[in-house]
């Protein structure tokens, strides 16, 4: 089982802009599904309320104090040490999917990163990942996606995490 970040981040390091994705490419959806479909997600209240309806084919996790508004159809859990019990206990690996305040809370703990590179700069975008967000991480695959698109795979190097 490992813990595993997934994100598409612009040139900036951009992830959202007024609470939504600011792009949409056919094949980063695609490759997502794909890479996700068949494990745990773990994601933000915001993340949970922008989906509509839990992803298709994984255990959803909200992490979330509220324990209002996911019931039966994703597992609420109020904080990161209880998302990573319930991680130990499973046979697949854990994804965790945004927003950015969950990336923040889960980098100690993560195994890799997919990093899907957008290209483009996009303006007025209001959320972002931590500019040292690779840090302590190697790459080491670049698969591309399409024409535009490329992901990037990258593994923790250093085991010293808290």
């Amino acid at each position: 089982m490992a813990i595993i970040g997934i994100v598409a981040i612009d040139r900036n390091l951009a992830i959202g802009k007024d609470g939504k994705l600011p792009w949409h490419y056919s094949s980063d959806m695609k490759f997502f599904k794909q890479t996700t479909v068949g494990n745990a997600v773990v994601m933000g209240r915001h993340t949970w309320e922008t989906l509509g309806s839990p992803l298709k084919d994984r255990m959803n996790i909200v992490l979330s104090s509220r324990t209002d508004g996911a019931s039966g159809k994703a597992v609420t859990l109020p904080n990161v040490r209880s998302v990573l019990n319930l991680a130990g206990a499973l046979t697949r690996d854990l994804y965790v999917i945004g927003g950015a305040k969950v990336y923040q809370a889960f980098l100690p703990h993560l195994n890799r990163w997919i990093v899907t590179e957008i290209p483009l700069s996009v303006e007025d975008a209001d959320t972002f990942m931590p500019s040292n967000f690779l840090e302590g991480f190697e790459l080491y695959e670049v698969r591309q996606l399409d024409d535009e698109l490329r992901a990037k795979f990258y593994e923790r190097v250093s085991e010293a995490r808290p």
